[in-house]
């Protein structure tokens, strides 16, 4: 079966304590965007967000709206440091294959989940600006699927219903200081988060740009964030 497009993720051995991971060499085509590579890095997000626990993942989304807003990402995040080098690195490699006039989905489970889900973000901030928009948009529908990774996986990347609700994350006071992108150890004052809150409700909004698709759950979060620093 032609492999149509593929993701090669370079990550620690199980066996090593320290925790790193990189990009391999990939094929990646997003023409038209999103395009065969666009969807299989949100497949891969969505064969992983169903094993991670609801700390990692309210942690994975909120990497996934600093990417694609062009935000400095300090490292290491979620305890992975992200690197070009891949001496002594594992290798995870992730196909969307042809098959027929169907597309099948190859997703390689020998390594840890996490990894795998940061390497599909981390390369989708690494495409042209023109395509990075479309790519995030099914990155973001892919981190609401709980199935397998298979080809109702696939199914759900291609559609256009609604999204699904989000799946239950812990929120608490670190991570409403992440989400409206207080650094750690910070306290902010009553005027700060009401400040950050009002700014970055404006940018989630469709009128300045935002996704119609996921601006309200955006602002939805922001809402519980401000609600959360304001109580304490």
């Amino acid at each position: 079966m032609p492999v149509i497009a593929e993701l090669e993720v370079r990550h620690t051995r199980a066996v090593v304590p320290t925790r790193r991971v990189a990009l391999g060499d990939s094929d990646l085509p997003i023409s038209p965007a999103p395009g065969y590579g666009g969807l299989l890095l949100a497949a891969v997000v969505g064969a992983v967000v169903p094993l991670l626990s609801d700390e990692p993942g309210a942690e994975l989304d909120r990497l996934i709206w600093d990417l694609e807003a062009g935000n400095r990402v300090p490292q290491p995040r979620l305890r992975f440091r992200f690197q070009t080098d891949v001496v002594g690195l594992d290798r995870s490699r992730h196909r969307l294959l042809k098959v027929g006039r169907s597309l099948g989905l190859e997703i390689d489970d020998h390594g840890a989940p996490l990894p795998q889900a940061l390497a599909a973000v981390y390369a989708a901030a690494g495409l042209p600006v023109t395509a990075r928009a479309g790519v995030f948009r099914l990155i973001r529908r892919a981190s609401r699927w709980e199935g397998g990774a298979d080809d109702a996986l696939l199914a759900f990347l291609r559609s256009s219903q609604a999204l699904p609700s989000r799946r239950g994350r812990h929120h608490d006071e670190n991570w409403a200081l992440e989400l409206l992108g207080f650094i750690d150890g910070m306290e902010p004052d009553r005027s700060q988060v009401l400040g950050r809150f009002r700014e970055l409700v404006r940018q989630a909004h469709p009128d300045h740009g935002g996704e119609v698709l996921v601006a309200g759950d955006r602002i939805t979060d922001l809402a519980a964030a401000k609600q959360i620093l304001l109580a304490g």
